[in-house]
């Protein structure tokens, strides 16, 4: 079978809800390990998510042109909800009978995963559902503002209830897994150096450390400066600890007041230029605020994907 995988937004001036998560990186994240599922079971996909759009409707509309001009069999647009901080679950749109067949099984998929069944509801309000020539749904997977949801939500087994919902079945091995940060266990001295320069701890002349896999004088007072930072004995050698810290932070959990402490907002204090004790207060929420404010992001407070990508891209 053909299916047409469009990952919702992802396309300025197209961009997706925010809450506790940002919408346009769980659906490129979802719709990506769907696509390699798909694949796997031996299925041809297009991808309709277009690279560029002057506005809204064209983005909108070079999904639906894409899956059309490919006559794929099936088209599935996928989304997440944002409302007010209440609404919680999952609901898929579609407008036709055959739209509504396909539809049912991936929401009773998702539904399996713990989240509210809000049911299969009428699309004829949306535009990629509206313009596309074959069976086409759109799966609102769950609520990004609902912390319920947020505790729930998973990407790999979200894609796998889309992908058996769509297929009745899934690849025997995983697919493409996508790494964690904190798990990476390359502590070459490479890496090192491309982590702290990408975390912006400079040598002890303030400069940039040259990446050359070379232990030398500046590598180690980097090293030293990052170790401060985060409340790590400054010795200058990346021991186990010192990667913990790194990886931790290169991870880019989402941190908020109340819920997070230590290396991680020891790194964020340092960077927006407050006493870094490790201890998200007040005096951490207002630089943060401050932070999201100057990079054009919802200033709560809550430091996610948006704000990592900000910070150290």
């Amino acid at each position: 079978m053909k299916f047409g995988i469009d990952s919702g937004h992802n396309c300025p001036p197209d961009t997706g809800a925010r809450g506790i998560k940002v919408e346009d990186n769980l659906t490129l994240d979802v719709g990506n390990r769907v696509i390699s599922k798909l694949r796997a079971l031996g299925h041809e996909v297009v991808v309709c998510k277009p690279s560029s759009a002057r506005t809204v409707t064209e983005s909108l509309s070079k999904r639906c042109s894409t899956a059309n001009a490919a006559r794929v069999n099936v088209f599935v647009s996928i989304h997440f909800n944002a409302f007010n901080r209440q609404a919680n679950g999952t609901e898929v749109f579609a407008t036709s009978e055959n739209g509504r067949k396909i539809a049912k099984p991936v929401l009773d998929e998702i539904v399996k995963l713990g989240f509210f069944n809000r049911g299969v509801k009428s699309g004829s309000h949306l535009y990629v559902l509206k313009n596309t020539d074959m069976p086409a749904i759109l799966v609102e997977c769950c609520f990004i503002d609902s912390q319920k949801d947020i505790n729930l939500f998973n990407p790999e087994t979200m894609a796998n209830a889309i992908v058996k919902g769509l297929t009745g079945k899934l690849p025997s091995v995983p697919v493409n897994p996508v790494p964690d940060e904190e798990d990476n266990a390359d502590d070459t001295i490479l890496r090192l150096q491309k982590a702290l320069n990408r975390l912006k701890i400079t040598d002890k002349n303030g400069k940039t450390l040259v990446e050359d896999g070379f232990t030398g004088a500046n590598t180690k007072s980097a090293v030293e400066k990052f170790q401060t930072i985060v409340g790590v004995q400054p010795t200058g050698i990346a021991d186990s600890t010192t990667w913990n810290a790194i990886n931790l932070i290169l991870a880019k959990r989402i941190i908020r007041a109340n819920h997070a402490g230590g290396a991680v907002v020891r790194y964020l204090q340092y960077r927006l230029g407050v006493e870094n004790d490790g201890v998200y207060g007040p005096q951490t929420e207002v630089a943060i605020k401050n932070f999201q404010k100057q990079n054009g992001l919802d200033a709560d407070g809550i430091f996610g994907p948006a704000s990592w990508q900000k910070l150290i891209g």
